[in-house]
């Protein structure tokens, strides 16, 4: 619950704060969608001041490969050398944070297939960035720097069995219903279209609204955060988002995104 309280603070703050890049500021709910496809993985979401980022992977030959799909996987885009050992040597040289001042970042990780064998490799990944992680245990978070979260082909049964573990589960909307503890699912993700149905106009129709709105209370009430993916990548749509209290903006448009974010730090809270 720690860290949950941690994530719903942050990404609900409405001030910005100073980031690593004298000319960036942190900005707590903005979540680079497929950011390995970007023109500089991970560095240019930190340049902006992104507190979360998502990478997808794939098990090839014992290596965990950045990529969307596995036939355009490439033997040194590594999940290691793209954002695992970046975040740690960053954490490491910037007193214990990835943005100074913003005391979380998340990395979300997408497993694209062979969810039990991806996560055999990865577990021990994981275990050697132990110092700058959230660490997890059934009934306890102990917030670190970075927190890791899987998404994708989740092994959801193997991650719980664990006693202590330096990941989380993105869940699902059954998640809400279940009473899954937030020590595993401290996240709740959704395609837009499965969650309200058709992809909207501008602007959200009032039924839909009230919908999301009532969404982002129930996960938050339980102590989760909330991200949607498959939604227009609009302004009109993030101010929707953020008027909601979507914890984290999905975006592929990350000067777009920030230059939003920035220019409303000080208008409308989220609705709770």
């Amino acid at each position: 619950m720690r860290l949950v309280r941690f994530l719903l603070a942050l990404a609900s703050v409405v001030g910005c704060v100073v980031a690593a890049n004298a000319d960036a500021v942190a900005l707590p709910s903005a979540h680079s969608h497929n950011d390995y496809e970007q023109k500089r993985p991970l560095h240019d979401a930190l340049d902006h001041g992104f507190a979360s980022v998502e990478a997808d992977i794939h098990l090839v030959d014992g290596e965990l490969l950045v990529a969307h799909d596995r036939i355009k996987v490439q033997r040194d885009r590594t999940l290691e050398s793209l954002y695992l050992a970046p975040l740690h040597q960053r954490v490491t040289g910037n007193k214990g944070f990835v943005h100074p001042g913003l005391a979380r970042f998340t990395l979300l990780i997408d497993i694209k297939a062979d969810p039990e064998g991806t996560y055999a490799a990865l577990d021990p990944l994981l275990r050697r960035h132990r110092e700058v992680l959230t660490r997890f245990t059934p009934d306890r978070t102990f917030p670190g720097a970075i927190t890791v979260i899987l998404s994708g082909a989740r092994p959801t049964a193997l991650v719980a069995a664990q006693a202590e573990r330096f990941c989380a589960i993105d869940g699902r909307p059954e998640d809400l219903k279940n009473g899954t503890s937030t020590n595993l699912i401290p996240m709740v993700s959704e395609a837009w279209g499965t969650a309200f149905g058709r992809i909207p106009g501008n602007p959200l129709p009032e039924a839909t609204r009230t919908a999301l709105n009532d969404y982002v209370r129930r996960a938050h009430a339980q102590g989760r955060v909330v991200r949607f993916w498959g939604a227009p990548d609009r302004e009109w749509f993030w101010n929707e988002m953020q008027r909601a209290g979507v914890d984290y903006i999905n975006t592929d448009r990350i000067p777009d995104l920030a230059a939003f974010l920035k220019s409303r730090t000080h208008e409308a809270k989220p609705a709770r």
